[in-house]
């Protein structure tokens, strides 16, 4: 049977066929702009052999809208696709004819000459490309909020912000910084109004100097050991008045938190001293991308428009457009948080670096302890130390005690328990003062469980996942899979018994609940009910929470006990023992000094040397001997390091194409599972080492090795990854 030549009927019987609806398109004109009428984009495509930009023709019809800036859409490779427009010049490099603009997308103009040099500087740091910084930098379009009506305010200098942004002036040299003691004034022309007293800085040597040099137009650099997380003298009202100190020199801020809380912390304290949100007729913007999109890009449009010069926000927001920036913080460098998952894997840390070599801008590295990274950028005379003299610290801070089994050994069989005779009884006496503060690195139930008979690690016969309790009185289950484990047994013993590794916050504040009867019990952490808690009040309570979760006391804890020291200091990552005294040093901030009967109580046998830090209070010099360490054996940030993962024969061809100087190749190595199982086809890793001066041409070599991989389509895939985090 023949195939019907005629369609089926689409509609009633006599009625015509419909065409097909088309979305009318308005072909642009193809007459060039009269003025500069090729314009450079950079085009949002992932292939790093695109890595570059492409000339476009101007139309005629498009001339007043493509600024340099804005969001375009061109023709490229048969299809409309995403781009910035970064630049229009008279003349194109390209000999042949060129594609005129289709269209673009929003008059906004969303990339400022500023971001665009930093994003081109990041990609070239970390072996990326423009586009995937880009991505990065600048959030997604809101249509709805670019709508929207501005407003204006008046700045601390008293200029109007409005639509356009104030030109870039003084600040946007690039240089290598200032001393904190200069006395160089601002820029010749200008009024700077007097700036606030900086009484929050004055337990710091060199902060109430950094302060007055940043108001003074000056570009200081410094790494700054915060002691106390409470009272007047916290670090969030520290931060608040070295941010009112660019204002008053007639510039603007930026400032970089791991989490919302961090951010709401921050910007309570910029309203006690006058700054108020942009909602309120203040100069604050607050840019987090938990906010939802419209939110995150009102505050962007803010900082774009010149109506907020304050900027307040998570990792993201180190991009943000801040017009004539004056100063850029970051809180907290050591948190996981600063660290971009997404490549290139920038760090907030290094971008802010960058942008104050870029722009001028002062950089202040805040912490209660203290990173290697940070370490090394003050003793290569790249930043400036503030922290307090020793007297002060110790007027300042609780008294510290490590409960180790050798503190412990009068105890008896008593010492080996989880909550030890000394610790109880500090609790109890604590109690009777206010909240006590109890620190726990795991959180859940019982996350890890082991056989009762051999203490193998339990595993899930399906998956191969650790297996754990939810809660009490159940059965164990699988935390990759969720499967229940029922009738297991273990593989090397045939053994039914199982016992507990590692007790979460919820069991230990089940514990807590049994040994002080009658003592209300809150939990704070993600995985609980209540969800990470902000503040709890002074009234007495045991407070349980994991590392980064714990809530503010308004007046401090009264103690604060930190559990399981050695799981909190144990494991090989590189910078193990700085993360672990960063994480108990946050939580003893938060407890009020040795004179009004503040203590905090470390238990367990943690590793020598951040047990050791915690009790003189000394952060810098853990920070000093880890980098002396990793000078001698030659690791990050004594030297530069580019690590490149993927199946072998794509990472034998990368590392092929790599001729650098003093380059050093490790590797390649298989790379574990992530259960330690075997595989059949394992992926590799390999290190590229070169001495710090020679990081540069490193980062080029490999970015352009990926780049031909690309262009030629090597099969398999490879990751790149300059710097990592962790090497081991």
């Amino acid at each position: 049977m023949s195939a019907p030549t005629e369609p089926e009927q689409p509609t009633l019987a006599g009625l015509a066929v419909p065409a097909p609806r088309r979305r009318p398109r308005t072909p642009p004109s193809l007459t060039p702009a009269a003025s500069l009428p090729v314009a450079r984009v950079c085009v949002d495509l992932a292939p790093p052999h695109l890595d570059r930009t492409f000339e476009y023709l101007v139309p005629e019809s498009l001339d007043a809208t493509a600024r340099p800036g804005v969001r375009v859409k061109v023709r490229f490779a048969g299809q409309d696709v995403d781009g910035w427009l970064l630049e229009r010049v008279a003349d194109a490099e390209h000999t042949g004819r060129l594609l005129p603009l289709r269209r673009v997308v929003s008059s906004e103009p969303v990339l400022t000459p500023a971001v665009a040099r930093l994003a081109r500087a990041v990609a070239d740091r970390w072996a990326g490309t423009l586009a995937d910084v880009l991505r990065l930098a600048i959030p997604p379009r809101h249509a709805r909020v670019e709508g929207e009506r501005r407003t204006e305010v008046t700045t601390p200098g008293g200029t109007t912000a409005g639509h356009e942004a104030p030109a870039p002036g003084d600040a946007d040299v690039i240089g290598s910084g200032d001393p904190i003691g200069s006395a160089d004034g601002p820029p010749s022309g200008t009024v700077a109004p007097a700036a606030p007293e900086p009484t929050a800085w004055a337990p710091y040597r060199g902060g109430p100097a950094f302060c007055r040099h940043v108001t003074a137009g000056g570009a200081p650099r410094a790494v700054w050991s915060a002691l106390t997380a409470v009272g007047e003298h916290r670090w969030a009202a520290a931060v608040a008045q070295a941010v009112a100190a660019s204002l008053a020199g007639g510039r603007g801020a930026l400032v970089v938190l791991p989490d919302a809380r961090d951010v709401d912390r921050v910007c309570a304290a910029l309203a006690e001293a006058g700054l108020a949100g942009v909602a309120d007729g203040g100069p604050v913007a607050r840019l987090v991308a938990d906010d939802g999109p419209a939110a995150r890009y009102r505050a962007f449009l803010a900082a774009l428009r010149g109506t907020a010069r304050v900027v307040v926000g998570t990792r993201a927001s180190a991009f943000a457009p801040v017009a004539d920036l004056g100063l850029a913080v970051v809180w907290d460098d050591g948190d996981g948080q600063h660290a971009e998952p997404r490549a290139p894997y920038p760090h907030v840390r290094e971008v802010l670096a960058l942008r104050s070599e870029l722009e001028g801008c002062a950089l202040l590295v805040g912490a209660h302890g203290r990173t290697v990274e940070a370490q090394h950028l003050v003793e290569t005379g790249w930043a400036r130390e503030v922290a307090a003299e020793r007297a002060v610290v110790r007027g300042s801070t609780p008294r510290v005690r490590a409960l180790t089994s050798v503190e412990l050994a009068r105890e008896g069989p008593a010492a080996a328990a989880r909550l030890p005779g000394p610790a109880w009884r500090a609790m109890k006496d604590a109690l009777a003062a206010g909240p006590v503060l109890v620190q726990t690195p795991r959180a859940g139930y019982v996350p890890v469980l082991a056989c009762g008979r051999c203490r193998a690690s339990a595993r899930c016969t399906a998956c191969h996942g650790p297996l754990g309790l939810t809660r009490g009185s159940t059965t164990p289950s699988c935390g990759w899979c969720g499967r229940l484990a029922t009738g297991w047994r273990c593989g090397e013993c045939d053994a039914t018994a199982l016992r507990s590794v590692r007790v979460g916050s919820e069991r230990t504040a089940e514990e807590l609940g049994r040994a002080f009867p009658g003592a209300t019990v809150r939990v704070s952490g993600a995985r609980a009910a209540g969800g990470v808690l902000a503040s709890v009040p002074d009234r007495p309570a045991l407070v349980v929470a994991t590392p980064g979760a714990e809530p503010d006391a308004p007046s401090g804890y009264a103690a604060a006990v930190l559990l399981d020291a050695a799981v909190a200091s144990a494991g090989s990552r590189l910078g193990a023992e700085p993360d672990a005294l960063r994480r108990w040093l946050a939580a003893a901030a938060l407890v009020r000094p040795a004179a009004e009967g503040g203590q905090v109580l470390l238990v367990g046998d943690g590793l020598v040397r951040p047990t050791q830090a915690l009790v003189r209070w000394d952060p810098a010099g853990l920070a000093s001997r880890e980098l002396a360490e990793r000078a001698e054996l030659r690791l990050p940030p004594a030297v530069r390091v580019a690590a490149v993962t993927g199946a072998r024969d794509a990472v034998g061809a990368v590392l092929a194409r790599v001729d650098v100087p003093d380059l050093e190749v490790l590797g390649p190595v298989p790379v574990d599972a992530v259960d330690g199982s075997p595989t059949l086809d394992p992926e590799v890793r390999a290190l590229l080492r070169v001495p710090v001066p020679a990081g540069r041409a490193l980062a080029h070599a490999v970015a352009a090795s990926v780049a031909v991989r690309s262009a030629r389509r090597e099969g398999g895939a490879v990751r790149v990854e300059v710097d990592p985090a962790d090497v081991g």
